[in-house]
């Protein structure tokens, strides 16, 4: 389980920061970075067995 909480929020530092690289405009950036955050605590809830 602990094993799973890193790889997890591994993945979600990691696509925050290719997202950071893409040549996009500061407003769908801002997007993004929302969405794969609210998509990482979603799943390590889900390893919290909160849901």
């Amino acid at each position: 389980m602990l094993v799973s909480i890193l790889v997890t929020f591994l993945v979600v530092i990691l696509v925050l920061y290719l997202i950071n690289m893409l040549p996009l405009d500061g407003r769908a950036k801002h997007i993004a970075r929302v969405v794969v955050i609210i998509i990482g605590i979603v799943s390590l809830l889900k390893y919290l067995t909160v849901f």
